[in-house]
C-alpha cells in the first residue's frame, strides 16, 4: 500500500466514476417519423454535396433540352414540357421517397429505446438491439430539432438521427450535446 493512500479512497474514486458515467447516460425513447428520415438524409446531401450536383446538373440539362428545342422550332410544345416537369418532380422528390422507404423499413418495430453513453449508442426495440460505438461515426452536425451523426465511410450508409423533442428530462439536452462534442466532431 502507497503512503497516504486508503483502499477506502479508491474505492470512492471508482464508485464516484461509476456515478458520473450513470449520470451521462442520455435515454430517447420515440417512434421514427419520416421527417426525422428527411432531416438526416438532407444533412448527408449537404456533407456529401454530390447529391446536390447531380440532381441540379440533372434538371439543369432536362430544362435546357427542352428551351432549345422549343426555341429551334419557334414555339413552346406543351407534350414536351410534361416529360420535363415529371423529371425535375421525380429529381426534387428524390429525398421524400427515401425518407417514406426508410420509414418502411424502420418503422415496423414500433417504439425505440435509445441510450447514448460515452461508451456509444444503443438502441433497442422489440425485435432487435444495436451497439454502435463512436469510432463508426465521422461526427455530427446539429439541426433545430436534430442531432444528426454521421458514419465513416464514403458514401455514409449509416445515419443516426437523434430528435431534440425525445429527450424527456431536464439537461439531458446539454448532456446529449457535451457526449457528442466529447466523442466525434461537429460538421
Amino acid at each position: 500500500m502507497a503512503e497516504g493512500h486508503s483502499d477506502q479512497g479508491t474505492d470512492n474514486a471508482e464508485t464516484s466514476d461509476n456515478f458520473m458515467d450513470e449520470r451521462a447516460v442520455v435515454e430517447l425513447t420515440y417512434r421514427p417519423r419520416p421527417s426525422d428520415h428527411r432531416v438526416g438524409l438532407r444533412v448527408r446531401e449537404r456533407i456529401k454535396r454530390t447529391g446536390i450536383l447531380l440532381r441540379g446538373g440533372l434538371v439543369l440539362l432536362c430544362v435546357g433540352l427542352w428551351v432549345l428545342s422549343s426555341v429551334g422550332r419557334g414555339s413552346i410544345n406543351v407534350g414536351s414540357a410534361v416529360p420535363v416537369l415529371i423529371v425535375v418532380l421525380l429529381v426534387w422528390s428524390r429525398t421524400w421517397v427515401q425518407a417514406a422507404h426508410v420509414q418502411r423499413i424502420v418503422g415496423w418495430q414500433g417504439e425505440y429505446r435509445t441510450t447514448v453513453s460515452p461508451d456509444g449508442i444503443t438502441c433497442r426495440t422489440d425485435h432487435s438491439t444495436l451497439i454502435q460505438k463512436w469510432s463508426i461515426f465521422r461526427g455530427y452536425r446539429e439541426t433545430e430539432g436534430h442531432f444528426v451523426l454521421l458514419s465513416r465511410d464514403p458514401n455514409i450508409m449509416i445515419l443516426d438521427v437523434l430528435a431534440k423533442r425525445d429527450i424527456r428530462e431536464t439537461g439531458d439536452l446539454e448532456r446529449l450535446r457535451a457526449i457528442l462534442d466529447l466523442r466525434i466532431p461537429r460538421m
